[in-house]
């Protein structure tokens, strides 16, 4: 289907998934913002593109809604495979796809209507060395560091999941709010420590398997849920000994179940929905040219 697009979220963090073999333009940055706007295109917090793969059965590019890349987003590879799986891609419930943040394996849950309503994913290993995210501290891990962003003095756990993470927790019994996440989001994000900035999760630990987080991310801005959000907010909550493995992580949008194994190997389990397949209209299409 020429400038066909496929559109689906994972708790609320949405994606529209395009083939640009299919596409009769472009997706340059100034493009993707356009299609991504809101209020004069689409709408998306981002854009899955499927891609070749000589090391995957398929390739996905991440692009993100100010029209820079991502190199891995977990509630988009869980939309991308139901994609795959909705239009016929692929016939397989179990299969890898690369992205510029490493290779994953996804298992596709098909529910009683033939839908891939949920997903496992397995994610990667973690890491907390600065040279991962990048982070210019000069320290063997990034394991409660001192920073200062939005004119207050914080302590962060910095991590990488394929893509850069930096977590600031508050003690259980606490919690952050959403001007606090407004303010630290792009403080952190755009923070000189990170030369090619991070997202930024806000976290509190809720029980001895439990986290709840606020979620700022790079390129996007505040979002409802985010899959390599929760895979990183978790790992550095266990990691810091404030809960054990398997982690149930909530978000605003929802609920993801991260298990941490002993090596900091991550997978995740959750929902994804389908919402919308259509065209571009030509006059928006001529736009884009």
């Amino acid at each position: 289907m020429k400038n066909g697009f496929f559109r689906g979220h994972g708790l609320g963090n949405d994606y529209v998934v395009m083939d640009p073999k299919e596409l009769t333009y472009t997706l340059t940055p100034k493009n993707i913002e356009r299609i991504c706007n809101r209020n004069w295109g689409l709408g998306s917090d981002g854009i899955l593109a499927l891609v070749p793969s000589k090391k995957a059965d398929f390739g996905l590019r991440i692009f993100n809604p100010d029209g820079s890349e991502a190199e891995k987003s977990g509630n988009g590879l869980r939309i991308f495979a139901r994609y795959l799986h909705a239009t016929g891609k692929t016939k397989k419930k179990h299969f890898t796809v690369e992205t510029k943040g490493g290779l994953v394996t996804i298992t596709l849950h098909v529910d009683r209507h033939g839908d891939a309503s949920a997903a496992t994913v397995e994610m990667g290993q973690a890491t907390f060395k600065p040279a991962a995210l990048p982070c210019t501290l000069e320290v063997s891990e990034l394991i409660q560091q001192p920073i200062d962003a939005a004119s207050r003095s914080l302590i962060f756990t910095g991590v990488s999941v394929g893509n850069p993470h930096c977590v600031v927790f508050k003690p259980a019994g606490e919690s952050w709010s959403r001007e606090e996440l407004l303010a630290l989001g792009p403080a952190l994000e755009n923070h000189p420590l990170f030369p090619k900035r991070t997202n930024v999760q806000l976290a509190v630990p809720t029980g001895p398997k439990a986290i709840f987080i606020l979620i700022w991310e790079r390129g996007a801005g505040e979002t409802q849920a985010s899959g390599s959000s929760s895979c990183a907010a978790a790992s550095a909550a266990v990691r810091l000994g404030l809960v054990k493995s398997p982690v149930t992580v909530n978000m605003p949008g929802g609920t993801l179940n991260i298990d941490v194994a002993s090596d900091f190997d991550l997978t995740m389990k959750g929902p994804v929905a389908e919402v919308a397949r259509g065209t571009l209209s030509p006059s928006f299409v001529r736009g884009l040219k």
